[in-house]
């Protein structure tokens, strides 16, 4: 039920953004399927679900205080108003905060890649802003190159973009 109802307050929190939510859902439900695929531990997967709905927090806020959203502004934004929005959530151990916290602070950031949960919110996360963003073949391989090292991740990123020779 935790999930069901971050989704609830995610939702409200980018009221009136209806790409920002499906954009976090799609990136969730990725996350959690190359999760599952690639063997994580339930507390393992628990964190990189919630850390996957709500890894674009930092977005309205940074948009609200310096007019725009870069990707380190986001990672520098997001943290705060994850603890804010985990603190309702008394089953949410501290622990688990921390590492939602380091996850959206760095899920923007591609070296020193330190867990399977980030390098899964980073794939999944691609695989979203691929679309999203109609970004170019040469450049879905040239990431895929780069960032992608979980079998999952690489068979999806393929097969979604026609990448298989």
């Amino acid at each position: 039920m935790l999930i069901e109802e971050l989704i609830i307050k995610m939702t409200e929190f980018n009221v009136g953004d209806p790409k920002r939510i499906q954009h976090f859902i799609k990136v969730y439900e990725l996350a959690h399927v190359i999760g599952v695929k690639e063997g994580l531990d339930e507390a393992t997967l628990r964190i990189l679900d919630i850390a996957s709905v709500m890894h674009d927090i930092g977005i309205r806020p940074s948009e609200q205080k310096y007019g725009r959203c870069d990707g380190k502004l986001q990672e520098q934004e997001g943290p705060a108003y994850v603890r804010d929005m985990l603190a309702i959530f008394t089953e949410v151990n501290r622990e688990e905060i921390e590492r939602v916290c380091y996850l959206i602070a760095h899920h923007h950031t591609y070296g020193n890649v330190d867990g399977l949960d980030y390098q899964i919110l980073l794939e999944a996360d691609f695989l979203v802003n691929a679309l999203e963003d109609n970004l170019q073949k040469p450049a879905i391989i040239h990431f895929r190159d780069k960032v992608f090292r979980t079998g999952t991740g690489i068979h999806l990123i393929n097969t979604m973009f026609g990448l298989i020779d």
